[in-house]
């Protein structure tokens, strides 16, 4: 079959990519916690991951990494690509015990916005983040919450139709020891992304998520003429953003998770019956 053979090749390049992420991403001037991002990222997007690193991460020349990631788009990418990365791995355990389990699909769906969220709040955001909230972690816990919802939503709201619609009808798309399952969600989890790209880019103009940062050697330092970056542990601002914004914010997150939500149930929900 012809999904057999692009699911070769779609593999085959994910390893490759995850490869030299991982091996080239020690030499770049970023935070821990976003390297790892980077490589969990690729691990689900395969060489887009890889193309989206270098585009938007990798140094291009020493001593350039804080001017060359202050641009906006790139502080977005990193942004949802972190969402993506942490919640992710919560979203790919619920629909592994969603299937030993047999949930149906709407329980499927709850379980992986549990334990995405919850994976994704407590422990790539709050916790490995706590150096922006002065090092504690329930005040981490509070200060990303709205950020980690609003994200999620949209993440969430383009990865369920994906996921549900998706080889309907193929029995090996809903069994994880089959390679389709794993090639169904890694698409979806890569619509996920585009869907909460606009949502993170809102966030971070508005001092509500961090994007890219720059980690430099002790004792190494910053280019003169470099923008000052994000350092990794540095206190970040307090953002001055209306309530009334936030909350519609959130209405628009939450209607693009029901949104998405809506279509799978209406046209995926029988093959899971």
């Amino acid at each position: 079959m012809v999904i057999d053979g692009v699911m070769l090749l779609w593999f085959g390049l994910t390893a490759l990519a995850v490869a030299f992420v991982a091996i080239d991403i020690r030499n770049t001037p970023e935070s821990p916690v976003m390297k790892w991002a980077f490589v969990l990222f690729t691990f689900y997007s395969g060489p887009f991951g890889a193309f989206l690193y270098v585009l938007g991460c990798r140094e291009p020349l020493p001593g350039l990494h804080e001017k060359y990631v202050a641009a906006r788009w790139r502080q977005v990418l990193g942004s949802t690509m972190h969402c993506v990365a942490g919640d992710g791995i919560g979203i790919l355990a619920g629909a592994v015990i969603a299937t030993a389990v047999s949930l149906s699909l709407l329980g499927e769906i709850v379980l992986e916005y549990v334990l995405g969220f919850a994976f994704g709040w407590s422990i790539f955001q709050a916790l490995f983040m706590r150096g922006m909230a002065g090092g504690s972690y329930v005040a981490s816990l509070r200060k990303t919450f709205v950020s980690e919802l609003l994200s999620m939503n949209c993440l969430m709201g383009g990865m369920i139709p994906v996921a549900a619609l998706a080889f309907a009808g193929s029995p090996e798309a809903r069994d994880p020891a089959e390679p389709l399952f794993w090639f169904r969600m890694s698409l979806a989890l890569m619509a996920g992304f585009v869907v909460a790209y606009p949502m993170n880019w809102w966030l971070v103009s508005h001092r509500l998520k961090h994007g890219m940062m720059t980690v430099r050697p002790a004792g190494a330092a910053a280019p003169a003429m470099a923008m000052p970056g994000m350092a990794a542990g540095a206190p970040m601002p307090m953002p001055m953003v209306p309530s009334g914004r936030i909350t519609a914010m959130a209405a628009v997150s939450f209607l693009v998770l029901a949104a998405g939500l809506a279509v799978a149930l209406a046209f995926g929900g029988a093959d899971q019956g």
